[in-house]
């Protein structure tokens, strides 16, 4: 045999010897008096052992047929037909303990239940709002109590930048809201089962622009939303002027078409101009070429003139290198503004939206719902408190000095077939320079009422309305908002007013 083969077959032998090393533990431990004593009959089998007593009763005899059963001396009163384990004194049995450590049990082969998908409570006031077909803007809120006792609420509207409120309903009010912004509140008491409906008229500072109104209906104290709903408002669109046909001589291919057929009578007839010229040309060479013995025939061909050697001009040296700077100058300077026009158009504040990043990245303004790959979020409103109350609210964690606690109202709509879950770490707010923070934990599950709006993945199809709390150092106002369903997901924008 040789000596590889010898060595394949110790090694094989000594990997199957360990291999059964190794599942020598996992076998289940037996005692050997157990697996040796026989198991009594059925029939026979004493009853289970409390554990007080600890005792396991003698085995029963069997009589023998024909042989009448004669109670015991050693135990007088006890009844004919009674088994006789069932006076035999207790016997105490001591249990053997191994030794060896027992196995871990194997892993279950069916894999743990996923956490169940988090629902969306169920709504008590609901909101919607509806654009007027009017020359100006304006909107129409209807504000629903659909539970069986009074609701007392806040509704509050958020204008776009740059407009103004000419009219509002009965009861509403404008206030400035921080910024540029403008807002108009109500605080309405509504019956069960009723509807309100509410209405505003804005003045914009350029007429025909889309204006987004989002409103939301929030409770007594204005801190926890029921329920959100946005519109937009399209000035009307005029109507389009007829537009009469041009006449044939002006339309674009009729006077490609002509120019191209002129074009070729064209070189027609300078192919032809220069054929008939061409021959009488060469009529007249033949006429004046003849001598005094033109008019004689002769037999040896008449030796043809040399024609005088002609040089052939070229263009001067300094004049082909002018012309080959000129051109390596045009080249390289229109390169070099192609390369300069590229780069200055890229945005680095911009997020990637292809490659390793799932779906398309997508911006918008306050109100205007925005899809991701999972999601589908509309931020509805941003309110920011003071410099220096970070840490006097409650409910929330170490906060600077300085900070302040940023609120956002948030629609969250899972677009998906299958539930999706979400992370505080990946919800942003981002602040002049490019700095950013995450969303506070603690901060917005006090502001949730104690519920944990991350722990538990959104089943398809539900949509949720909740605040997200971010807490900023200074007095900068976040910028923009990101909001993104997970890791790789490209995400949405959204720009603060």
């Amino acid at each position: 045999m040789p000596a590889s083969t010898r060595h394949h077959r110790a090694l094989a032998v000594f990997v199957h010897c360990l291999g059964i090393l190794a599942a020598i533990p996992a076998l289940p431990a037996v005692a050997p008096e157990a697996a040796a004593a026989p198991r009594p009959p059925a029939a026979a089998r004493p009853p289970a052992v409390t554990p007080s007593t600890g005792a396991t009763p003698a085995p029963a005899t069997t009589p023998r047929p024909g042989v009448t059963a004669r109670p015991s001396a050693a135990t007088p009163g006890v009844p004919t037909g009674v088994p006789a384990w069932a006076t035999q004194p207790p016997v105490a049995v001591v249990a053997r303990v191994s030794a060896e450590p027992t196995p871990p049990s194997a892993p279950p082969a069916v894999a743990p239940p996923s956490r169940k998908p988090a629902s969306a409570p169920p709504q008590q006031v609901t909101v919607a709002v509806a654009p007027e077909s009017s020359p100006a803007p304006r909107y129409r809120i209807q504000v629903r109590n659909v539970g069986n006792a009074p609701v007392d609420t806040t509704v509050r509207q958020e204008l776009p930048p740059g407009s103004s409120p000419t009219a509002i309903s009965a009861g509403g009010r404008s206030t400035r809201a921080g910024g540029s912004t403008t807002e108009v509140t109500w605080r309405l008491r509504l019956p069960a089962h009723s509807t309100t409906t509410l209405g505003t008229a804005l003045a914009a500072t350029a007429p025909g622009q889309p204006l987004t109104a989002p409103t939301c209906a929030f409770t007594s104290d204005g801190t926890r939303p029921y329920d959100c709903a946005t519109a937009t408002w399209k000035a009307a669109a005029a109507p389009a002027a007829e537009v009469t046909e041009a006449p044939p001589w002006r339309r674009y291919p009729v006077l490609l078409a002509g120019l191209a057929v002129l074009l070729l009578v064209s070189a027609a007839l300078v192919w032809v101009w220069r054929r008939r010229r061409g021959r009488r040309v060469t009529a007249a060479a033949l006429a004046t070429s003849g001598g005094p013995d033109s008019g004689r025939g002769t037999i040896y061909p008449r030796p043809a003139a040399p024609s005088p050697a002609r040089r052939r001009r070229t263009p001067p040296v300094w004049l082909l290198v002018g012309a080959a700077v000129a051109v390596l100058a045009a080249v390289v300077g229109t390169a070099g503004w192609t390369a300069t026009r590229q780069v200055s158009a890229i945005d680095t504040q911009k997020q990637p939206t292809n490659g390793a990043w799932m779906g398309t990245g997508v911006t918008g303004p306050v109100g205007v719902p925005l899809r991701e790959s999972a999601f589908e979020f509309t931020v509805y409103r941003m309110s920011c408190g003071a410099p220096g109350t970070a840490g006097r609210t409650g409910g929330g964690g170490a906060a600077p000095a300085n900070g302040r606690r940023c609120q956002a109202t948030v629609g969250v709509r899972n677009v998906t077939g299958d539930h999706q879950p979400w992370h505080s770490q990946l919800q942003r707010a981002y602040l002049p320079g490019g700095r950013w923070v995450s969303t506070d934990e603690s901060a917005t599950r006090a502001a949730n009422l104690g519920r944990d709006v991350f722990a538990d993945p959104m089943a398809a199809g539900t949509r949720m309305v909740l605040p997200l709390v971010f807490t900023v150092d200074g007095r900068d106002q976040p910028q923009q908002l990101e909001l993104r369903s997970g890791v790789f997901s490209a995400g949405v924008r959204v720009h603060m007013p």
